[in-house]
């Protein structure tokens, strides 16, 4: 573990983090999937998904947009809250920077409008979506590090990386 400002770096599990809000690295339908957002449906339970459904039904119909962020309930998980958040899938002849900084920045704002103290992220992107680490790590601190500003109430920002060599991008970044 490692703490850059309010922001601590932990090897571990997303869906066990004692914190307000779990950020879920989402894909644009919200009904789970697989690598985080299986395991935060999975865990979570059916209430995730029935709100998810709801949202899809409503205001979401086409799907959550790459950038955008959404809160539902956060069900068996110890959190309060999902912030759901669609990251970009990684191109070496698209710049799609400002689409992952989005995703933190406003899973940040949503989480302060909820009157949330302490949020978890994961490595949003880095999976399947296949972006670089290191790059998603600089994006990732940097943006944290600058919308703390616009969400003063969050006193706690956690980056929850599930692998050593992960961790170690991240710490890298971090330094």
């Amino acid at each position: 573990m490692s703490r850059v400002g309010l922001i601590e770096l932990v090897l571990g599990v997303i869906t066990e983090q004692d914190v307000d809000v779990v950020v879920n690295a989402a894909n644009s339908s919200l009904l789970g999937g697989g690598g985080v957002d299986g395991a935060i449906h999975r865990k979570g339970g059916p209430a995730i998904l029935a709100e998810c459904r709801k949202l899809r039904a409503g205001h979401y119909g086409r799907g959550l947009k790459a950038g955008q962020a959404v809160a539902t309930t956060a069900g068996f998980l110890s959190a309060r809250w999902v912030v759901h958040t669609v990251g970009p899938v990684w191109s070496p002849t698209d710049d799609r920077s400002r689409l992952l900084a989005d995703c933190y920045r406003n899973a940040m704002l949503v989480a302060a409008g909820l009157a949330a103290r302490s949020i978890a992220f994961p490595a949003i992107s880095t999976g399947i979506y296949r972006w670089p680490v290191a790059s998603a790590a600089e994006i990732a601190l940097t943006t944290i590090a600058e919308t703390v500003k616009e969400a003063p109430g969050i006193t706690s920002v956690r980056m929850v990386l599930c692998d050593q060599s992960t961790y170690d991008e991240f710490d890298a970044a971090a330094r």
